[in-house]
């Protein structure tokens, strides 16, 4: 009688509501119609003043009516106390209704949460009475006598278990965390015989077993504990069992594995519809099967506050626009897209997948790794030319490295594809590709997935060969003089060196300034070389010190000569920086030294001229009558040698001299002969079958001749100069001695003539 009683108050309300959501979805699709005049695009989250235009991502309809849903959740609370009770009451068991059938959850309650990990403490509490009846009189001291144990896998969410012991008050060490399989299985499932063992130590200890957390999917690669014997070995030690995991959605669907299906015989689980469907602001539902209605609501799973049930009203109401289809497409599109990238992925060289289950697995996981040659590539993922452990590890960090920098590529070259870079244990850096929490809100499509593979594969000739020439790149470094390698393994290009200046304090780790203002010099002079490669500049991984960092190398990459590139050019820098410190100096000193010589020469032209010529008119006038021949003096400062010369010369000569000639700049000892529209630091000969050792002496022959044919233009070009432009060529017939008359006339009459820069 009640029951009709409600539904007929209750059909009232329904009706109205139904017709409102329809003028509210009547009103969403005439707003999504209407285009902007000026580039004629959807309007996606509408006219919304402020710093949230044009900022709101698109959400669809289905999203509209979730956000809808808290609105009317709002005004629904203006109602009267007895058709709100009623009205809630109705909203709360139709969504749990829908949620059981859909995930074959048979005879369950649900309880909706905006924290994902709320649930499982609320199972928890629901625990904690049911096994301990005096809980609620004595409290702690029930606790006290018979610590409780919550069993964790190693594989669980971070921070799980810390939760977990806050909200419930319960000291660290009544968590017990098991250890996944190393021998047979996946390395991210838990360990049954092992969780056995633990548990019947923890009861001989006096310990009662309280709850265990399985995994349908973990939170890093979505395997599936062993389920089914997991809760077998839970009603044998009366233990309650909770699943979790992003699987749990392919409840869902026709086919289930049998692993994720035995979820539906544990005693509570936690979906998280909202990432799934592409739901925004939907809370979070953990379904349980408990008898005792006052327990669950001591636990706080149940509340008899209209607010509490109204956290239901956005799912109920994107559940009704979805429909059961539309909620099976979605999470099948899902899985398809898995698949999808995990068939296209093994055929990809060079690329390790790490996937449970072939046929049902919603979660790709894979890296990139060096195959070793004669070894199985489904057992080597860490790309080591040798067996030492030294060498193992350092190509491990290398090779997280590259993972690393080619899961950040992928997101920024196919942002659709919402992957995400993970560290584990035992693989190393892996990238993760999860559609189910992604696909929904992101709107990944299957071209998406193949451009995600294009872009796989255009990336691994250059993590391939840049991790050949890392270790060359180290040989050499360390074979040159002036060289220090920098062993960075967060660094995923060729390497880092830093340049050692003769000042340099290798046992401080603090700022350099002088090493940092000749690396900053070096960066410059590398980036004007406009080669393929990258350089920067930073710290050094374990002091202040400033580096240069080697970016990744798309090509075949003369290594030797980079290196000495690099050390040429640094050791030039530090050079010049001296020789302006020295001629600094020198200045200052030959300034002083000028002044010192200014005053001897004004006390000298003082006695010589006499005190009378110093004094104004008398000096006049004995100037007039017996004018004093002094010569002109004066004092010119030569920077090559340092030192002050007399303008003497100068003066009665009418010419300067010559002074000497500055050394030539070093240069590196080797100078690469390159090939017209060659770059930088390019091996082009190398790794080439077609050109024979007789064509390649050939090119070198080439190079050298060209070589010494511009050798003897320059030469050509010197002895022209050296004659007089305006004076004839000598005839052929000339007598000997009158060559050597004329030139010698000539190198009288004319200044002597400084040597070209090409004949030095």
């Amino acid at each position: 009688m009640d029951a009709s009683l409600e539904k007929k108050i209750a059909d009232p309300t329904l009706a109205e509501m139904g017709k409102n959501l329809k003028e509210a979805m009547k009103m969403l699709e005439d707003s999504q119609r209407r285009t902007e005049e000026e580039n004629g695009k959807k309007l996606l989250s509408g006219d919304i003043p402020g710093p949230l235009q044009g900022r709101i991502q698109n959400i669809g309809e289905q999203g509209h009516i979730s956000l809808l849903g808290h609105s009317l959740g709002a005004y629904i609370s203006t109602l009267d106390k007895e058709k709100l009770r009623k009205l809630t009451t109705r909203i709360l068991s139709d969504t749990t209704l829908w949620l059981c059938r859909i995930f074959r959850y048979e005879n369950g309650c649900a309880y909706f949460h905006e924290e994902e990990r709320e649930g499982l403490a609320k199972i928890c509490r629901l625990a904690i009475h049911s096994r301990y009846e005096d809980f609620v009189v004595d409290g702690f001291n029930v606790l006290y006598n018979r610590k409780p144990v919550l069993y964790l896998s190693a594989a669980a969410r971070p921070g799980l278990g810390q939760y977990l012991c806050n909200q419930l008050g319960l000291p660290f060490p009544c968590l017990c965390r098991v250890p996944c399989n190393t021998v047979f299985g996946s390395q991210h499932q838990m360990d049954v015989a092992f969780l056995e063992k633990l548990i019947k130590d923890d009861i001989e200890r006096g310990k009662l077993p309280l709850l265990l957390v399985a995994n349908a999917g973990t939170a890093a690669v979505g395997h599936t504990d062993k389920i089914g014997r997991l809760k077998e070995l839970c009603e044998q030690y009366g233990i309650w069992l909770h699943v979790e995991g992003v699987n749990l959605a392919t409840l869902a669907l026709g086919y289930v594995s049998s692993s994720v299906l035995a979820a539906t015989k544990c005693d509570s689980m936690t979906l998280t519809p909202g990432p799934w469907l592409g739901l925004p602001a939907v809370p979070a539902v953990t379904l349980y099967k408990h008898d005792d209605p006052a327990l669950t609501l001591v636990s706080g799973l149940t509340s008899n506050k209209p607010a509490d049930k109204l956290r239901a009203l956005p799912l109920w109401l994107s559940l009704q626009y979805l429909g059961l289809d539309g909620i099976v497409e979605r999470i099948k599109h899902a899985c398809q897209l898995s698949q999808r990238l995990q068939e296209s992925l093994k055929k990809v060289n060079h690329i390790k997948i790490l996937v449970e289950d072939e046929l049902s697995s919603p979660v790709v996981v894979f890296r990139f790794f060096q195959e070793l040659p004669g070894s199985d590539p489904g057992l080597n993922a860490i790309p080591a030319p040798s067996a030492a452990a030294s060498a193992v590890g350092r190509e491990r960090h290398s090779c997280d490295a590259l993972n690393r920098w080619l899961g950040e590529q992928l997101k920024q070259l196919v942002p659709m594809s919402g992957l995400t870079v993970m560290d584990l244990e035992v693989e190393g850096t892996c990238v993760r590709f999860s559609p189910l929490m992604t696909a929904a809100v992101l709107g990944t499509r299957g071209e998406d997935v193949d451009q995600l593979v294009a872009c796989v594969q255009s990336k691994l000739p250059v993590l391939t060969c840049t991790l050949q020439l890392r270790e060359e790149f180290k040989q050499e470094v360390e074979a040159t003089a002036g060289l220090l390698y920098v062993d960075d393994p967060n660094w995923p290009g060729i390497g880092v060196v830093r340049y050692e200046h003769a000042n340099d304090d290798k046992s401080s780790l603090k700022l350099d300034p002088e090493g940092e203002k000749i690396h900053a010099g070096l960066l410059k002079k590398l980036n004007e070389l406009e080669s393929d490669l990258t350089f920067k500049m930073g710290p050094e991984y374990k002091s202040m010190k400033s580096c240069i960092y080697i970016g990744m190398a798309s090509d075949d990459i003369d290594i030797s000569e980079l290196v000495e590139t690099i050390a040429v050019t640094a050791r030039e820098i530090e050079e010049d920086s001296r020789l302006l410190e020295n001629m600094t100096e020198v200045v200052r000193k030959g300034i002083q030294e000028a002044q010192v010589q200014l005053q001897k020469a004004n006390e000298e032209r003082l006695l010589e001229e006499g005190v009378l010529r110093q004094i104004p008119v008398v000096g006049s006038v004995l100037n007039w009558f017996s004018p004093v021949q002094a010569s002109q003096k004066g004092r010119t400062f030569n920077l090559t040698a340092g030192s002050l010369e007399s303008t003497e010369h100068t003066y009665v000569y009418k010419v300067q001299g010559s002074g000497v000639t500055p050394p030539q700049t070093p240069t590196g000892t080797r100078t690469k002969q390159r090939l017209p529209g060659q770059k930088p630091f390019k091996r082009s000969l190398r790794g080439s079958d077609a050109i024979s050792e007789t064509s390649s002496v050939g090119h070198i022959e080439d190079l050298e001749k060209m070589e010494q044919s511009s050798g003897g233009q320059e030469a050509s070009e010197a002895n022209s100069h050296e004659r007089h432009p305006e004076a004839p060529a000598p005839p052929e017939a000339e007598p000997p001695g009158a060559l050597q008359d004329g030139a010698q006339g000539l190198q009288d009459d004319r200044p002597q003539v400084e040597e070209p820069e090409s004949l030095r």
